[in-house]
């Protein structure tokens, strides 16, 4: 079972950091408003308590999950994230999160490739997770669609750099 200790600080970080990378790709890929926005950060969050609160849920998504819970652990994969778009152009920064899954994907398929599917697929869950917190497009909240043309691509995208 697979945990922090299969990992050096560096490779953790990027571990810890691949949660908050799959959600933000999929809101860099078709930005929404400011209720969109707040809706796909609250899906983020669901998916993190809805693994925690999983008894079934693998070992390393648990560690990730119990250390993006602590204060270190968050303030850790909020700067990585912080510090990969720093200076980004919009367009940039989707293309810089997709770069950084697909290395988190290397990462976790040389050192745990018993529980690298299940890490990948849950990252695609959170990706998904985001695409539907919202509805774009419509007025008032009516009409519109859960998941966009931009935000199907970048699931699509996000799945390729996993590879998944």
């Amino acid at each position: 079972m697979a945990n922090k200790s299969n990992f050096t600080a560096d490779e953790w970080k990027k571990i810890l950091e691949a949660p908050l990378l799959a959600g933000f790709a999929v809101s860099a890929g078709d930005p929404s408003g400011l209720i969109g926005t707040l809706q796909e950060g609250l899906a983020s969050a669901k998916a993190l308590a809805a693994a925690k609160a999983d008894p079934g849920a693998d070992e390393l998504i648990k560690a990730v999950v119990e250390d993006l819970l602590t204060p270190e652990g968050r303030t850790a994969a909020r700067d990585g994230v912080k510090e990969l778009i720093q200076g980004a152009q919009l367009g940039e920064i989707k293309t810089r999160a997709l770069a950084e899954l697909g290395r988190t994907a290397a990462i976790l398929n040389s050192k745990t490739p018993n529980e690298a599917k299940a890490f990948k697929n849950w990252l695609n869950h959170i990706a998904n997770m985001v695409a539907e917190a919202g509805t774009e497009g419509g007025f008032l909240g009516f009409g519109g669609v859960k998941v966009t043309d931009s935000e199907r691509a970048t699931l699509a995208e996000i799945a390729s750099a996993l590879g998944a």
